[in-house]
């Protein structure tokens, strides 16, 4: 159960962050910079009419009683009554000149509107500046009887937010938005998060700690079911690691007893052979049941010098009569595994080639090893090759090969075990995070390639 959970299309977190994370930010970012938009442009449409009456209401206002004071005040005190409004209330009057030098009206957004209002008020021929002969204000016209001033008013009572002000406070509020979207997706995911951790640790085959159940309805109905699926699978390896404890007393003794009766028996040769050949080949079966079943546990994985174990399986085999074995392995190669589990994934492979990779014409097993190392130090992966000479196995029968219970008599020649051998092989290899690949060897034979991340 757990090989084949750890090859689940479980999310990492990587991608969950990449993903799901990513997609609940950029939507809530999106949200949040139209309503951003939606809100700059109500309060453009909403405000800027009475903010440019209020502003021209101001100017319709200094403009008049400064006409007026200078109108009905004596002669003699005018100069008085312009230095006091100069010092308290910023206002200047200048004379209007045809040499003055005119600077455009400020490029405030709400200056159209103030112009217009303004005219309507004091005459069409009412001017505005925002610079007059090099002194920066703003400037409005006016006229007494047929002479005509400048009135200057400090520029800041036009003055509304700048382009700068607007990117300013719009960069501050798109960041707090943006914070504020980047801790609800947070919250949004980490229950999404949690459950792919765990899912991810029963893969490797450790016990993660039991969900939260609380939160939403939907969080906790999902989390109470995880938990209760953990306790499911706990369950099952208890059982299972009883059944096949079972297995082996119940089966495996009364094989042992039988073995024992017929030595002792008067048989001839033939039939004892005969006899022990069907009970070696039911213990093999019963051996291959068991090593299907049994599971790999994570916890278990050590250093394993990958070279000495392919070389020692490799010179081990070449003692049969009927095998010949070429090796090309890397030296000083280690991969993170199961000691025992890898040295059998070897010998399977080896057994397998050797009986139904008989070259043609002759009774000997040729078998090629190799390993090698591939991929740079953050990435290192350990390639392994096992192929032999013999007939090989149709394409369109290739992938029933690591199926159990699959025999390839008709191809491969007859086969004595359950059928078995290469679907141990690949159940240990998906739980060692590694991937089994056969095919045809050009120039005949069967080409079987695993890779195991290098320790």
């Amino acid at each position: 159960m757990q090989g084949r959970l750890k090859h689940m299309p479980v999310l990492s977190m990587a991608r969950l962050k990449s993903g799901l994370f990513w997609r609940t930010f950029f939507l809530l970012s999106v949200l949040t910079t139209l309503s951003m938009t939606a809100w700059i442009g109500l309060i453009s449409v909403v405000q800027r009419e009475p903010q440019a009456q209020q502003i021209a209401a101001q100017v319709i206002s200094v403009v008049t009683i400064t006409h007026a004071a200078l109108t009905h005040s004596a002669p003699e005190l005018r100069k008085e009554l312009l230095f006091e409004l100069v010092s308290n209330e910023g206002i200047r009057v200048l004379p209007l000149e045809p040499d003055d030098r005119v600077d455009p009206p400020p490029g405030n957004w709400l200056m159209p509107d103030i112009a217009a209002l303004v005219k309507d008020r004091l005459g069409e021929d009412t001017r505005f500046s925002s610079r007059v002969n090099g002194v920066a204000g703003f400037w409005v016209s006016f006229k007494i009887d047929d002479d005509e001033y400048w009135l200057m008013l400090e520029r800041e009572r036009i003055r509304g937010l700048t382009g700068i002000q607007w990117v300013g406070w719009a960069s501050l509020v798109s960041l707090i938005s943006l914070l504020g979207a980047a801790i609800i997706s947070s919250l949004i995911n980490l229950p999404l998060a949690r459950l792919t951790a765990a899912a991810r640790a029963i893969a490797k085959g450790k016990q993660p700690d039991l969900l939260p159940e609380k939160g939403p309805i939907e969080i906790i109905e999902a989390n109470r079911s995880f938990n209760q699926m953990v306790g499911d699978l706990r369950q099952v390896e208890s059982d299972r690691a009883v059944i096949l404890a079972g297995i082996s007393h119940d089966l495996r003794t009364p094989l042992t007893r039988l073995q024992l009766e017929v030595e002792m028996a008067h048989l001839s040769d033939e039939a004892r052979d005969g006899i022990q050949s069907d009970i070696a080949q039911m213990d093999a079966i019963i051996g291959q049941f068991l090593d299907y079943a049994k599971p790999t546990e994570a916890s278990s994985f050590i250093n394993v010098d990958i070279s000495t174990l392919l070389g020692d399986s490799a010179r081990e085999a070449t003692r049969l009569p009927d095998v010949k074995i070429t090796t090309d392995i890397a030296p000083d190669v280690h991969v993170m595994g199961n000691a025992t589990d890898l040295q059998r994934v070897i010998n399977n492979l080896i057994e397998n080639a050797r009986r139904y990779g008989k070259t043609e014409g002759s009774e000997l097993s040729e078998i090629d090893i190799a390993c090698r190392v591939k991929g740079t130090h953050g990435a290192r992966r350990v390639l392994i090759e096992v192929q032999d000479h013999g007939p090989g196995v149709p394409d369109a029968q290739i992938e029933q090969l690591l199926k159990p219970f699959t025999r390839m008599d008709t191809a491969r020649g007859q086969a004595n075990g359950a059928g078995l051998g290469l679907a141990i092989v690949d159940r240990v290899l998906l739980r060692h995070g590694a991937e089994l690949h056969v095919s045809n060897r050009v120039g005949g034979g069967l080409l079987i390639r695993f890779a195991l991340p290098a320790a």
